[in-house]
């Protein structure tokens, strides 16, 4: 587990001459070379976000947030603690957009103690009360890794196969004060396969490199605000479907029927299999243990295991037909478009993105599809 596969570091390549990259153009304008810049980004988002990998569409997260005294450092405005509390918010928020039948707790590690923030619940307004009231909390001593992971792994090894076990620690210090060994607590996490990711606010430390290594998860530490919301949201999108979990998923069975009669509350939901009443969706039966969700949740989850294929990239210039999107009628003003491969609908950059990342159904397609008898 200690033997880390060799990489070139970062001050260990040639001297880079940065500036090089900037060009003027005959009037002396950097524009042309920033827009070559920012166009090459989203090509990058495009190729990295679209491939075609089926995805797990019910995913229960731990978030673990370093609140030791680390966290009152001021390179991020105010704190990094009210920064990472306040991107935080806008993640789940994102989170449960796209991952509406998934669920979320929340964990909070200083003073060598872990303790939980939130249970793993479906509820994102639960969650982000929880945060908006953790930014007045003190941050003191030192984080521990392995009390927050043995905290997580605790809720998370009970939860179904067929669902993905994630744990995302946003780590702020450079120590961590562990009771026992954590290196072995990073095989069990791998033998009960919970992918561990972490987004260091200060420079990296080798025992997540071996922890997000052995996991299969993500490592990356951050530059400034911007990236560091980038980085989360990178946490939106599903990991890929395990194929070795099983095929059998109780979606099938999962139907709920909404109730206006006595009680509590004016509304509710019945469990189709036990009749136990329920405020809110989605929800685990607590009676007979059937994953209960509505079908909006469903369907908005569903592209997960079917994601879009991605567009065809040609030259505006090899383009025989109209000089206009099919999405925004907007003029292609861009040197590439993106063709879909069913209808052959031309779309600009911006909407190819949007297409991917929200709607996951190429519209032309939906509109020249037969509506059914």
């Amino acid at each position: 587990m200690d033997e880390e596969p060799e990489r070139a570091k970062r001050w260990e390549g040639g001297y880079e001459r940065t500036w090089e990259v900037l060009k003027e153009d005959e009037s002396g304008s950097l524009k042309a070379t920033v827009e070559e810049i920012l166009f090459q980004s989203k090509r990058r988002r495009v190729i990295e976000s679209h491939e075609q990998v089926r995805l797990g569409m019910m995913r229960h997260l731990y978030v673990v947030i370093d609140c030791s005294r680390s966290m009152d450092d001021q390179d991020l405005k105010p704190n990094r603690l009210t920064s990472s509390l306040k991107l935080l918010e806008a993640f789940v928020g994102e989170y449960f957009d796209q991952n509406p039948i998934s669920q979320v707790g929340i964990i909070t590690t200083k003073n060598k103690r872990a303790e939980k923030l939130t249970d793993l619940s479906g509820n994102p307004k639960k969650h982000i009360d929880a945060l908006k009231k953790a930014v007045d909390s003190v941050c003191a001593g030192e984080p521990s890794l392995y009390n927050s992971l043995n905290l997580a792994v605790q809720s998370l090894k009970h939860m179904p196969g067929h669902t993905s076990r994630e744990i995302l620690i946003i780590l702020s210090s450079l120590t961590t004060c562990d009771p026992a060994n954590i290196y072995e607590l990073i095989k069990t996490l791998k033998s009960l396969k919970v992918r561990v990711s972490v987004i260091g606010l200060s420079a990296e430390v080798r025992v997540c490199t071996v922890l997000t290594r052995e996991t299969g998860g993500l490592y990356h530490v951050i530059l400034d605000e911007s990236h560091f919301k980038e980085l989360l949201m990178m946490h939106v999108k599903p990991p890929p479907f395990d194929l070795e979990t099983p095929s059998t998923t109780p979606f099938l069975e999962t139907q709920i029927y909404s109730s206006s009669g006595p009680g509590l509350s004016l509304g509710g939901y019945f469990c189709p299999q036990c009749h136990a009443k329920y405020t809110e969706l989605p929800v685990e039966c607590k009676v007979c243990g059937l994953t209960l969700v509505s079908a909006p949740h469903l369907a908005r989850s569903f592209h997960h295991l079917f994601p879009l294929q991605a567009f065809t990239e040609n030259s505006v210039e090899e383009h025989q037909g109209d000089r206009f999107c099919q999405a925004c009628q907007g003029e292609l003003k861009d040197k590439t478009i993106f063709t879909c491969t069913s209808c052959q609908s031309v779309f600009c950059m911006e909407c190819d993105l949007f297409i991917h990342d929200s709607l996951h159904c190429c519209p032309c397609c939906i509109h020249k599809s037969p509506l059914p008898n």
